[in-house]
């Protein structure tokens, strides 16, 4: 296991610790969240109780490890420890015995145990923790077996996830053995590549991993790939289980083409004759797909089953059918299909800014079709329930939003009489807004994101033109500083840090819509052409997902539009993905990720059967509101 740094840790009570180094919201049953604890000991009394040991004062007994002695008292000890409680009243122990000779741990580990005892806090650090948790286990010291645990769970890489689940699994730690396994199926595709502990797994380990629902994963070629080299790491042994593997990947999930020149034709399977079953399933699977363009594909069949994303993507509101709207859908990326959310707002919003914050939506500023907006409201995907959280100080439509450093940034919009320069800072923590340095320009209609800890703004509308400009903010020098021009004009833009660059797609140039995008790089501070748009689009909704980069919905000029495309800086190519169920432009998106409760918002295919007795396969409902020619401003788009 590669592990790194330190934390101290308190205990509070009931085998409750404070990691002072890591304050960030921890998981798992026991953490604090803010709850009052009575607290077993006052730091006084921890102190004077510490000081008579050390001393030597009123100890009634020894523990002898090796050469060392430590004086203590037992009853401290049998506080903190059932083991040494057991050993100090069993009557076999004498009473005035003062002796005892324990084995199996080193010295410096019973001194971090004993001054655990009497001050309830400890240093755990990457050259203690594989001693001190078998240790604290030995004599069922619960805190500091949770504290280590609590640490490992901290240090978890791709590299050591798979050592530290075993570790946990040796020691009955079930949360950090199941905290472990969270984070090797989530972080699969980086563990599978880089880890050497990946390949020393037995085909059980293996199976299990590769199998799970949870394994996150863009594509099934993935796992194919991770089968390959886990066989290849022990070529003679291992080949003879490519049909047990085989049966672990979602094999009608893939391509015809890549089943057949990848699969199908690789070595370990052509030579396996328990695998011919399943490739010859499979290829009648995919070949009916084939033959009937408008079948979709089933998938309550195990070979074509979705796996669980580990992302959701969440589209708010917009502008749809000549009216703003409050519909929520999510985006299974995994089924490649919409689901529309059971928990809109109370009330519609269009052109408003959508910020992700831990499990929390917030839904900034924006316009109803008769008021403009300063409010913030927040979605809780997981309670499913709407609130009201602070105002900002401005009415913000056509507002441009970010999140850095855990803070909200909400810059520049329309309030319904003037397009503003003025930004402003939103403190989830504290549940307040504070203005920062406003930006260069004015600007509605724009868009921003975050890259290397700074914000960027591209285009928008000042009132008499379209602007081509882009500024960044530093929140060290708190300066905003104007960058190189843009290519195009561009308001209703779309604006998305994606691979170390700044892209900028779509948007109005003050004379019709566009599909053609430009991207921006801090080192050479140049602007680049990318490959076009499949649809021409302003006001329109841009996420990255699954390492892509999604264009969502928008006006095309004519009408608004439900269509879907995604961008791949691999392939350098936009793909079509699946389309909205609503038409609209003026939507906002976010990306949640890790919800406790994801599948309330996954598509669940409808469990029907045909007459056969098979299951049967429906294709997507048709878009809930037909598309509408809109009316629009000169400089920003539908309102």
């Amino acid at each position: 296991m590669e592990i790194s740094d330190s934390v101290d840790v308190t205990e509070l009570g009931h085998g409750q610790q404070q990691l002072q180094q890591h304050p960030q919201q921890q998981e798992g049953p026991g953490l604090m969240e803010g709850t009052p604890v009575k607290m077993d000991f006052s730091t006084h009394a921890c102190s004077v109780l510490s000081d008579l040991r050390e001393g030597g004062l009123l100890c009634d007994a020894v523990i002898k490890v090796e050469s060392c002695t430590f004086p203590i008292h037992r009853n401290i000890m049998s506080a903190c420890s059932p083991y040494f409680r057991a050993l100090f009243t069993n009557t076999s122990f004498e009473t005035n015995q003062r002796e005892v000779t324990v084995t199996g741990v080193t010295p410096q580990i019973m001194m971090l145990i004993i001054d655990y005892a009497y001050t309830r806090s400890t240093k755990v650090t990457v050259d203690n923790v594989e001693q001190l948790l078998p240790a604290a286990d030995q004599f069922h010291v619960i805190g500091l077996v949770k504290a280590c645990c609590d640490f490992l769970q901290r240090e978890l890489t791709p590299a050591n996830c798979i050592g530290i689940r075993r570790f946990a699994q040796t020691f009955f730690c079930h949360g950090l053995e199941r905290a472990a396994m969270r984070f090797l199926l989530q972080n699969f595709q980086t563990v599978h590549t880089t880890s050497n502990e990946f390949l020393q797994l037995d085909i059980e380990e293996v199976s299990e991993v590769l199998e799970s629902d949870q394994l996150n994963v863009r594509n099934e070629e993935l796992v194919f790939d991770a089968v390959c080299r886990w066989i290849d790491f022990d070529r003679e042994r291992r080949k003879g289980h490519i049909a047990r593997l085989l049966k672990t990947i979602r094999l009608g999930l893939l391509t015809t083409q890549f089943f057949v020149e990848k699969v199908k034709s690789h070595p370990y399977v052509r030579e396996s004759e328990p695998a011919k079953p399943i490739v010859i399933e499979t290829l009648k699977f995919l070949y009916d797909l084939d033959m009937d363009d408008k079948k979709e594909v089933d998938m309550n069949n195990p070979i074509a089953r979705p796996r669980v994303p580990y992302e959701v993507l969440f589209v708010i509101g917009g502008w749809s059918g000549g009216s703003p709207t409050n519909m929520v859908e999510t985006y299974d990326t995994r089924a490649d299909r919409w689901v529309v959310c059971e928990n809109p707002d109370s009330g519609p919003r269009a052109y408003h800014g959508t910020v992700a914050v831990g499990f929390k939506i917030y839904v900034i500023g924006g316009f109803d079709g008769v008021e403009y907006f300063n409010n913030c409201r927040v979605f809780d995907p997981v309670l499913k329930v709407w609130q009201e959280a602070a105002p900002m100080h401005a009415k913000r439509c056509y507002v441009s939003v970010a999140l850095l450093n855990d803070f909200i940034y909400a810059m520049g919009g329309f309030d319904g009489h003037v397009r503003q320069n003025s930004v402003e800072r939103y403190n989830p923590a504290t549940n307040q807004w504070s203005l920062v340095q406003p930006m260069n320009h004015q600007r509605s209609d724009a868009r921003a994101t975050t890259l290397e800890g700074k914000i960027y703004i591209c285009g928008g509308f000042n009132g008499q033109e379209c602007l081509s400009s882009a500024e960044m903010y530093d929140p060290d020098t708190r300066q905003w500083t104007l960058l190189n021009p843009m290519r195009n004009r561009r308001s209703g833009i779309g604006v998305i840090a994606y691979h170390g660059c700044i892209y900028a797609l779509g948007g109005f140039n003050g004379i019709t819509r566009m599909n053609t995008g430009e991207r921006y790089c801090p080192q050479t501070r140049q602007w680049t052409p990318i490959p076009e748009m499949y649809s021409p689009r302003s006001n329109f909704a841009t996420e990255i997902i699954d390492d892509m980069l999604f264009a969502i919905g928008g006006f095309n000029g004519v009408t608004t539009i439900f269509n879907v495309e995604c961008y791949d800086i691999n392939a350098d190519e936009w793909y079509d993905a699946t389309d909205m169920s609503l038409y609209r432009s003026a939507l906002s998106a976010c990306v949640v990720r890790g919800l406790p409760n994801i599948q309330d918002y996954i598509y669940q295919p409808p469990q029907r059967e045909s007459n056969s007795g098979q299951s049967s396969s429906t294709s997507p409902p048709p878009p809930l509101v037909s598309n509408t020619t809109i009316t629009i401003h000169p400089g920003e788009s539908e309102a």
